[in-house]
This record gives C-alpha cells, structure tokens and sequence, in this order.
C-alpha cells in the first residue's frame, strides 16, 4: 500500500450511528461524513448499509479502507477490524479539532463525560454522570417531545427564555415529573428548556470542577451542537465565577467516529512499520 490510503470509523449510540471517512496523504483529512437515527430498526444491519452507501460514494471497495474501526456500541459492527473505548476515541476526536484541547466533555445520549487529555490525546483522568441523572440527550429529547418539539428545534426555542425554572429532580424519572408539574402549572415550553439546560450546564460544571479541568475544554457529542445548552453553560459559568474556555466544533457529533478512525489510522501505521521492520 502506498503512503495514501482511507480509514474509516463509526459510533453507534443509543438512537444514531455516525459514521466518518478520513484520507490520509500525509496529514489525516475528513473527507465525508454521515448520521443515521435507529428508530427501531437492527443497529448492526444500519451500520453495514451506512458503511456500503459510504463506499458506493467514493468508489470505493472495502479493501481499499486499510481500517474500519467503531466505538460506541461498535461491537455490532460486522466488518469493524478494531473497537476503541468511548473516551479515548473522543479524546482523539476534540484534539483533531482543537490540538491544544487539554479537557472534553462528551455530551451523549445517556451520560455526560468530562475527559483531561495530554497533548497527544491519550485519556489521563475522567469523571462522569451516572445513568438515571436527568443530564442526559436522551432525557432532553424526551421532555423535547413530551412538549412537541423536535430535537432539532430544542435549542432554538431555549434562547428565546424569559424566566426559566430549573428542575429540582437529579433522577431523569422526578426531573420528568418536575416537567409535567410546570406545563399544568402554565410555565412556557422556552421557560422549561431553558431550565433543563441550565439543570445541565450546573451539572457539567460540577463535573468540571471535580476533575480540577483545564481549559480549553472541548464539548463533543449531539448536545454540544445545541445552542441553548452552549448559551446556558456560558451563562453558569460567569455566575459560578468559573474561568473555564469552552469550545466546540460544528461537527461535534462526530467527534467518536473521528476518533476512532484516527486510531484506527495509528494502529495501520504502526502495523505497517512493524512489517517494514521484519521484512
């Protein structure tokens, strides 16, 4: 193989799979990118059909990928040649963003993790929600469409706010039941959301604060692209009297699928450098 090849990468979360080509010619370049939700079809059979149309699209055959890797719940993935951890393929994901990130939070479906990283992306100390806190995406997109609004929308109509309430419930199951209390109590649909993101941003700078992060922090993940949440952990962080620099990436949902392809492209070089070596 010459020095250009492909690498590919995919995370399969709870309700999307991700997926990322990279073409490497030297430094490794995002060449094309794509998103499926599950619904309530096979993840397996939708990665195999994402990976084909990937494919198809680039004239490409699967051999001509010299790494196919996944993450997430990756290990459903028929034709991956290596798995990588979630936290170490979005450490590797917001440093190819931002090569001076020093800490990620990773802003999924079921927890928020806050990652500090070294300068060469390697995970160094980590703290993370647990899974019935109510600062999850999916608990958001939940209460997103108990109010009738997209995910997709959520974010917008936060900013519009005048008098949020924040919900009083840690667990997803009471913060729920706060939410049902405030729409018979007459608080507006951009009053609750933007309490349930300030409920969040308060928990992620907690986390933040716990693992004594540094800053630049890079926020990845489906959440990281909603501007209510962006908005709402800018404005905790002036009130907490916080210093912490966040940035993000308008690409942050692909942050695990970039990563793990780039890992997947480290694991190609080092294997082709061994062989040259005992040839």
């Amino acid at each position: 193989m010459s020095d250009s090849f492909y690498t590919m990468g995919i995370d399969v979360g709870s309700n999307f799979i991700k997926l990322v080509l990279l073409a490497y010619s030297g430094k490794p370049v995002l060449l094309d990118k794509q998103t499926e939700k599950i619904r309530k079809r096979d993840p397996s059979q939708v990665a195999d059909e994402m990976i084909q149309a990937m494919l198809s699209r680039h004239n490409l055959k699967y051999e001509d990928v010299a790494y196919l890797a996944s993450t997430g719940e990756g290990d459903l993935v028929k034709r991956k040649r290596g798995h990588f951890y979630g936290m170490t393929t979005h450490a590797k994901g917001a440093n190819f963003f931002f090569p001076d990130a020093k800490t990620v939070v990773d802003m999924g479906a079921l927890y928020v993790r806050a990652v500090k990283i070294s300068p060469d992306a390697r995970v160094e100390d980590y703290k993370m929600t647990g899974q019935c806190a109510s600062g999850s995406g999916q608990f958001v997109e939940n209460i997103s469409r108990y109010l009738g609004l997209s995910i997709e929308e959520v974010g917008e109509v936060s900013l519009s706010a005048t008098a949020p309430e924040v919900s009083s419930g840690i667990c997803a199951v009471l913060a729920e039941t706060d939410v049902i209390n405030m729409v018979s109590r007459g608080i507006s649909t951009p009053d609750i959301i933007k309490g349930i993101h300030i409920s969040i941003a308060n928990r992620i700078i907690k986390l933040l604060s716990s693992l004594r992060a540094e800053s630049p922090i890079v926020l990845t993940g489906g959440m990281a692209l909603n501007k209510g949440m962006l908005q709402a952990i800018g404005e905790q962080l002036k009130e907490t009297g916080k210093q912490f620099e966040i940035k993000t990436n308008p690409d942050a949902i692909y942050a695990g699928a970039i990563g793990a392809a780039l890992w997947g492209g480290f694991r190609h070089l080092k294997l082709k450098e061994k062989l040259t070596m005992t040839a």
